[in-house]
């Protein structure tokens, strides 16, 4: 089992940046793909961005391409998303996700651990 906890949230102005911080328990991430997904009031969860076990390939939403950056520190079992140049329709529910098999996804359904989110509150 993993078990993943989210920090960082936060409440931001609009053009202002944040860092989440995903830290993982229980077995290590090392060779696990890792993804960020965010829920607004209202919508569905949906993909952030996403790196691979070994942190050689990244893949991002559009809506995000640009602004925020994903990392991962598997010394610390950690991963992490950079957000910069944050928008009010940033405002959500951020969580990171484990994936067990190494390919990179964007689909929620493929992943297999889930943090408890954290929120992250862009103000206009």
């Amino acid at each position: 089992q993993v078990q993943l906890v989210e920090s960082g949230g936060g409440l931001v102005q609009a053009g202002g940046s944040l860092r989440l911080s995903c830290a993982a328990s229980g077995r290590t991430i090392s060779t696990y793909a890792m993804g960020w997904f965010r829920q607004a009031p209202g919508k569905e969860r949906e993909f952030v961005a996403a790196i691979s076990w070994s942190a050689g390939a990244t893949i991002y939403a559009n809506s995000v391409k640009g602004r925020f950056t994903i990392s991962r520190d598997s010394a610390l079992n950690t991963e992490y998303l950079h957000m910069n140049s944050l928008k009010p329709e940033d405002t959500a529910v951020y969580y990171c996700a484990a994936k067990a098999a190494r390919g990179l996804t964007t689909m929620k359904d493929l992943y297999d651990y889930w943090g408890q989110g954290t929120q992250v509150t862009v103000s206009s």
